[in-house]
């Protein structure tokens, strides 16, 4: 269970990171790929940070997380610029990518796909 300051930081880094992206992003990674910051959960300790991001418009996404860790140094700085004043230190930030929404489209996909073959009965 994470605690209120964890919440606090988390909620804290999602924001200057999505601006830190918006800035940055099309030098890191390109102009093509749409990177959101969906998740930040950082540790008990506020040491570390897994940030989760959703990738659209791009068929190779882990080629984005590549590019974006081949420039963690400048990302890392752009996020410590925007928060060093809210935490003694910046935390290690790693990249993940967030499949949620890919997930849920391929199962909208799938029952679309079943109404359309007689599989599923139609709704009133």
């Amino acid at each position: 269970m994470e605690s209120k300051r964890q919440r606090q930081v988390a909620e804290m880094i999602k924001r200057n990171f999505s601006t830190v992206l918006q800035a940055e992003g099309p030098y890191v990674y390109g102009a093509e790929p749409l990177v959101t910051v969906t998740e930040v959960h950082p540790t008990p300790d506020l040491s570390q940070c897994k940030i989760y991001v959703s990738i659209w418009n791009v068929e190779n996404k882990e080629e984005v997380i590549r590019k974006m860790n081949e420039e963690h140094h400048r990302l890392k700085q752009g996020l410590a610029h925007r928060i060093r004043k809210h935490v003694r230190r910046v935390p290690a930030i790693a990249f993940y990518i967030d499949e949620t929404l890919d997930e849920m489209n391929r199962v909208e996909d799938l029952i679309d796909d079943l109404y359309e073959s007689g599989g599923l009965p139609e709704e009133e």
